[in-house]
């Protein structure tokens, strides 16, 4: 059994995908709490005050590893893993190749399962710990032309309500996070929001084959992104609720994020199945 010397009598926590958006305010919203904050990109750029930014590929078990061993040398403790690096597709489902949709999941669903799987021994150790994913209102409803990006939500919705009952006897919790539409980076014509370009952003490759017949329902669905993005919520709402899920000594295993999602939570569970589905393709500008 290993033993370590903490560095600080904080409480230290690992996000993945720290360098914008929702990683960065809830790594900042966690120094400002006093957490020792370790956030993790694939490249580092410029990076919050005072979070200690590393190197991280959730799609790479040694990368993975290397972070966690890393962190426990300095601090001796991990006791709050934020699972938010993640990546989106959009567009008819048929319009994605199976690897684009494998390349999805690695990152979405198998880098959680990864650093989770990498940070559980230590906490199981110290008999305490708290696991929080961000998932997405859309690991709750359809999504058309976002089909591949709701699956692997839903997929993580399961994942983590499972794992919560698994550990529970340790002491560690596990919560899932599920906000709406989050104001992001925007690419330079000001409409598409960055999720909107695929996992191959570094060859800027769009689907693998893009379909005449989805091209009237992929102009409406960008007009609509077009029209939801700026009067979205900002990453500090989200960041918020993280800290909440992070410090209430009774942890629930699901938070929704921000108004819009709080009122598709509601309306999912409560509206008839007719009512929800008629609402969801007026909202989407589908035939109803």
């Amino acid at each position: 059994m290993e033993h370590y010397m903490s560095t600080s009598s904080g409480k230290t926590a690992i996000v993945t995908g720290a360098s914008s958006g929702i990683g960065r305010a809830t790594a900042e919203a966690l120094v400002r709490s006093g957490y020792t904050v370790f956030g993790t990109s694939r490249k580092i750029g410029e990076s919050a005050t005072q979070v200690s930014m590393r190197t991280c590929d959730v799609t790479d078990d040694d990368s993975v590893s290397a972070l966690v061993s890393s962190v426990l040398a300095q601090t001796g403790r991990i006791d709050l893993l934020v699972n938010n690096a993640g990546i989106g597709l959009i567009g008819g489902s048929e319009e994605f190749s199976i690897p684009q949709v494998q390349a999805l999941f690695d990152v979405n669903l198998f880098g959680v399962i990864r650093m989770t799987n990498a940070v559980l021994p230590s906490m199981r150790e110290r008999g305490q710990g708290r696991i929080i994913n961000i998932g997405s209102i859309l690991g709750l409803i359809p999504a058309p032309y976002s089909s591949h990006y709701s699956a692997v939500k839903h997929a993580l919705e399961g994942y983590s309500e499972s794992l919560d009952h698994e550990v529970r006897a340790f002491n560690i919790r596990v919560s899932v996070i599920e906000p709406a539409f989050v104001r992001t980076v925007f690419d330079q014509n000001g409409l598409e929001p960055a999720f909107v370009r695929t996992v191959f952003d570094q060859n800027g490759l769009e689907p693998d084959r893009l379909l005449k017949e989805y091209d009237q329902a992929r102009a409406g669905f960008k007009a609509l992104l077009a029209d939801v993005m700026p009067k979205a919520d900002l990453p500090e709402v989200v960041a918020a609720v993280v800290l909440k899920a992070a410090s209430d000594v009774l942890p629930k295993r699901r938070y929704t994020a921000g108004k819009t999602a709080r009122q598709i939570s509601m309306l999912r569970r409560f509206a008839p199945a007719g009512v929800f589905d008629k609402s969801l393709r007026k909202e989407l500008r589908l035939p109803v």
